[in-house]
């Protein structure tokens, strides 16, 4: 499976940003695809999650500011960012689930600084 993330950058407090990833090697419309963050010194977390029947679950920290979609026929998730906070600053990563496969791709950086 290659999992290739795209749209990470530096945004200002407050602002917006919209990670991309595309997955290929996988019949992806019967994964679980999510996006995943690690901040220096911490563990990775979950952020959003989302079901090839599109239900969502999201971190607490991302109710309300988050929003992951997904499209099937191009095997892409999406995940738009709003109301950007400093502590939203990671690495985010791409994660493909089933069953007993998990896997992550490449990180993308988020920095969310005045």
């Amino acid at each position: 499976v290659q999992l290739q993330a795209f749209g990470g950058g530096l945004v200002q407090p407050g602002g917006s940003l919209t990670l991309s990833c595309a997955a290929s090697g996988i019949i992806f419309s019967i994964y679980t695809m999510g996006w995943y963050r690690q901040a220096p010194g911490k563990q990775r977390e979950l952020v959003a999650a989302i079901t090839g029947g599109g239900s969502t679950n999201y971190a607490d920290s991302a109710k309300g500011r988050f929003t992951i979609s997904r499209d099937n026929a191009k095997n892409t998730v999406n995940l738009q960012m709003n109301s950007l906070r400093p502590e939203d600053t990671a690495v985010y990563y791409c994660n493909a689930k089933k069953s007993l496969y998990n896997a992550f791709g490449q990180g993308t950086q988020v920095t969310v600084s005045s």
